[in-house]
């Protein structure tokens, strides 16, 4: 018989039947493997303590978590940074005049919680407050944002050499002592108010979910939108011989003594302000009127940190590809918590470790990923996303090389689906929630979702969107989790996948973060936690054996359309409500329709907004769409040449890289995505198109023209990109 060898460059891949049927026995032997009882058992054992960065809790499970990847059959070791951390050592918050009161600061022990009072326990503080003895007069700024200090500043109140106190929510925490010192302040407080955070909500714990009077928020407040990580070593790896900046240079940390409390101790002080009568959307739901102050009430606070170099311990496991060991597909999630963290981080990491483990009896059963798998631990996160910044500050340029995506997720809960990252994934995680059962319902956690904004839809017209919708949508990434260095620093390719919705409560931060609030109100049979393990386990496999890598840039060039007209509408709007304003201003309105008894400060006219010239970005778009449609098109054709493959798939996941501009953000060029970056003011909160939308909002037209040039540029080198891209699947 007559043999026939075929070049290899006409070998044709086909992702047929045949390929689609496997990955589906595939996915379902890594479901058999999947045990809600066993995410139960990981989230006690790795809950038991304490285990906040530089504890030796932490180190304990940094070296369980290394056991059991060892056990699974994963290469596996820990990396290890050594980074600042300020701990509390000394917390005084009192109240001088009218009367005496002395804040507790103490979260107490409760039967119903079994790691309630450890002995390890980590004092209620906000990480990277300043040191600081201050004793001044203060001020209610309701939740700290921007908007309130125009509020303040329109009732005549200066909060320079004051002390304030600001009630969780609406943003991230940092942003509020960030404000106040912009604003002149000395000192922060910051409280949880029982109308967003405790009884006002619901049932308070032991007996409910909701924050009890004496609950704290711990937490960073680091100005991480500047840059995250270790803040000695801003760009590079804070390895043992890094070359450090004083803690005076760091950009990133606050000048003022910050510090978080309970709502039972914040009453008290409260209660006692006089000044006007704060707006009624003000108002928390303490039992008495809110007032702004400042007058007759006086606070101290005094802080104290001890300001150490630890180590912080990331675990990384990987197993090799075997087609493409070059191409890594990174999933992570932190291990570091303020205290037990059973629903932070730990549901997330019982989840991951769970994917680590079926993956590993697949593997043992005979299962070869075509790319290699790098699953990571991360330490350190809580401070500011240390571990991970440190991570990819320390690889960045291999990252760059090797990084096909990074899938992060953090705590988990019952409840809802929600994924967020690079829209070029968008249509692969559609496809996943199509496949995935939820757990209560027995439908697609897709079909689920749809139902629940269909429901929740504010007009008759959104809810004939959502019931006609076919595909689901994800949201852009700001900040507050381990994807910022892998997408916003280094443009890899990035997810944020997670449910909840169902699981609201007060423990977050809290000592009350335990196992026995999370077995009985974060996921009870934790069945969420094994939806979170099929959900990932899923965008792992599929993206690790993908003849051709599931990147659809269609999806990317309609989002950032949709950006694009948001910001000219935005900015049409404000020129029509400028226009407004300062006509009202011109008839004298203000001082006639004032209460001659309540002075207020007369606003002022503002600048009149010019016309912003879109049309750079605009043309970009026209170029990124035709090079997307072409891409697809070629894709969709199949009979791409096998010895084109790895090439091509090296351009699919290096395609986000184009869209970095190389002088990063105006003000915090650590932040080089042109598309997705945290907020200035906002912290967790996105800022699409920051460098644009950013300067639009402060006004600065000069800029905000420069960055529309900066942006359309790196479209316009993704478009060519995508062009060379099909080239190379001819």
């Amino acid at each position: 018989m007559k043999k026939y060898f075929l070049p290899i460059a006409t070998i044709l891949i086909s992702l047929g039947t045949a390929s689609a049927q496997d990955q589906k026995q595939l996915e379902s032997s890594f479901d058999s493997n999947l045990s809600s009882e066993n995410i139960g058992k990981t989230i006690k054992e790795l809950s038991l303590k304490p285990h906040y960065l530089g504890s030796a809790g932490s180190k304990e499970v940094a070296e369980n978590l290394l056991a059991k990847f060892k056990s699974y059959g994963w290469d596996a070791a820990i990396e290890t940074y050594q980074v600042l951390f300020p701990s509390p050592k000394v917390r005084i918050l009192e109240m001088t005049a009218p009367t005496k009161y002395k804040a507790i600061l103490k979260e107490p022990a409760y039967k119903e919680d079994a790691t309630s009072g450890h002995p390890d326990q980590l004092p209620s503080y906000n990480a990277w407050s300043a040191d600081g003895d201050v004793s001044a007069e203060l001020v209610f700024v309701n939740f700290g944002l921007p908007e309130d200090y125009l509020t303040l500043e329109k009732l005549g109140i200066d909060v320079k050499g004051k002390i304030v106190i600001a009630r969780y929510g609406r943003s991230w925490r940092g942003i509020k002592p960030k404000v106040a010192q912009e604003h002149g302040a000395i000192g922060c407080i910051i409280y949880s108010d029982p109308k967003e955070d405790g009884y006002y909500q619901g049932d308070v714990y032991p007996k409910g979910s909701f924050k009890n009077e004496f609950g704290v928020q711990r937490g960073s407040i680091m100005d991480m939108v500047i840059y995250p990580g270790d803040p000695l070593t801003p760009f590079i790896g804070a390895t043992q011989n890094a070359k450090r900046i004083a803690r005076e240079d760091a950009k990133n940390l606050l000048k003022i003594p910050v510090l978080p409390i309970s709502y039972h101790d914040a009453q008290p002080l409260l209660e006692s302000l006089g000044g006007p009568v704060a707006p009624e959307d003000w108002r928390g739901a303490l039992p008495f009127t809110y007032h702004i102050g400042p007058g007759k009430t006086s606070v101290r606070l005094k802080l104290e940190f001890d300001w150490k170099i630890v180590p912080a311990y990331n675990v990384i496991a990987k197993i090799k590809g075997s087609d493409y060991p070059d191409q890594w597909i990174v999933r992570g999630n932190h291990h570091d918590a303020w205290n037990p963290g059973a629903n932070d981080p730990i549901s997330g990491v019982a989840a991951m470790m769970e994917e680590a483990k079926s993956i590993g009896e697949l593997v043992k059963n005979g299962y070869k990923p075509k790319r290699t798998l790098v699953y990571c631990a991360w330490d350190a996160e809580e401070p500011g996303l240390i571990g991970s910044t440190e991570w990819v500050e320390d690889h960045v340029a291999e990252l760059k090389q090797k990084a096909v995506v990074y899938i992060n997720s953090d705590g988990n809960g019952r409840g809802f689906l929600s994924a967020a990252g690079s829209h070029g994934l968008e249509s692969m995680i559609d496809g996943i929630a199509k496949d995935v059962i939820d757990p209560q319902t027995n439908v697609s956690v897709f079909d689920r979702l749809k139902a629940r904004d269909v429901v929740s839809s504010d007009s008759d017209k959104a809810r004939k969107e959502n019931m006609a919708k076919k595909s689901m949508s994800i949201s852009a990434l700001g900040s507050g989790s381990d994807y910022s260095s892998f997408l916003q620093h280094a443009g890899i390719p990035s997810l944020n996948i997670y449910y909840g919705g169902e699981n609201a409560g007060g423990e977050y931060h809290t000592a009350y973060d335990s196992y026995d609030y999370y077995s009985r109100f974060g996921d009870p049979g934790f069945y969420y936690g094994r939806a979170l393990s099929q959900t990932i386990g899923r965008a792992v496999l599929r993206m690790a054996d993908a003849n051709t890598l599931p990147f659809e840039f269609k999806n990317l060039h309609k989002t950032i359309s949709s950006y694009v007209a948001e910001m000219i509408s935005m900015t049409d709007q404000m020129r029509e409500s400028t226009e407004v304003y300062n006509q009202v201003i011109s008839g004298n309105n203000h001082q006639l329709a004032a209460d001659p008894t309540k002075p207020e400060k007369l606003p002022i006219r503002k600048l009149e907004v010019p016309y912003i010239d879109f049309s750079a970005l605009q043309n970009s778009l026209v170029n990124l769409e035709l090079s997307a449609t072409l891409l697809s098109d070629r894709i969709a054709k199949g009979n791409i040449a096998l010895t084109s493959l790895k090439a091509l798939n090296e351009a699919l996941y290096t395609a986000e890289q184009k869209l970095l501009t190389t002088a990063g953000l105006p003000r915090r060029p650590w932040y080089k995505h042109t598309i997705y970056a945290p907020g200035f003011y906002t912290g967790y909160g996105v800022k699409t198109m920051p460098g644009v939308r950013e300067a639009i909002e402060q006004r600065n037209w000069k800029e905000a023209q420069d960055q529309i040039e900066i942006a359309a540029n790196a479209i316009n080198g993704l478009a060519e990109h995508l062009n060379n891209t099909t080239k190379l699947a001819q």
